[in-house]
């Protein structure tokens, strides 16, 4: 497995603009200072994860109160960012807590960028091309309920697996390389 993430890893950077995270990185910053993320911060994070702004739960969004917004994700910010949590409890809780907005009941790719946003060297951004990765490393991880927890559960027990492979590397590493075999068609496919 990681004879395909840690090539994954280095391709990713060397094919991906450094400045392709600098929307992840800015709103990063103002979760760090702020302790929150606002309506502007989460459409910031749409566009970055390409999503599409022209649907119901959008609307839904929108017709919320900032004030509101900013409580609910504070919540799961101080959620992630509970060392006495694991990761994963960590995660599993923030999850449940965004859970409370419009659009983000089911589905993990914008909450998991939220929760990454609140804390980019704990948590990690899962989505569909992660999951086709993690498909074709046989990585089980299914779609049932506290999958984003059981997720991070499963990057926690590579991290501490890695041996000398993946020194250094934090759960936003491998979600990278994980994105990138995933929806890298070049990427060989492991025995």
């Amino acid at each position: 497995m990681w004879d395909v993430l840690v090539p994954a890893r280095a391709s990713y950077l060397a094919h991906v603009s450094p400045h392709y995270d600098e929307v992840l990185h800015d709103v990063a910053q103002r979760t760090k200072h702020s302790g929150s993320l606002g309506k502007t911060d989460i459409a910031a994070l749409v566009v970055w994860k390409r999503l599409s702004a022209q649907t119901r739960w959008v609307t839904a969004l929108m017709s919320l109160p900032d004030t509101h917004v900013r409580a609910v994700t504070e919540r799961a910010v101080t959620a992630v960012r509970d060392t006495t949590l694991t990761r994963s409890e960590a995660a599993r809780t923030g999850r449940g807590i965004i859970a409370e907005l419009p659009g983000f009941r089911t589905g993990d790719a914008l909450a998991s960028a939220i929760l990454t946003a609140a804390t980019p060297q704990r948590m990690a951004v899962y989505d569909r091309r992660v999951q086709h990765a993690l498909d074709t490393l046989r990585l089980p991880l299914t779609p049932a309920p506290g999958r984003y927890g059981r997720y991070l559960q499963l990057l926690d027990d590579l991290l501490h697996h890695c041996g000398a492979h993946a020194d250094g590397w934090t759960a936003r590493d491998i979600d990278t390389a994980l994105y990138w075999t995933g929806g890298n068609p070049l990427q060989p496919t492991p025995v």
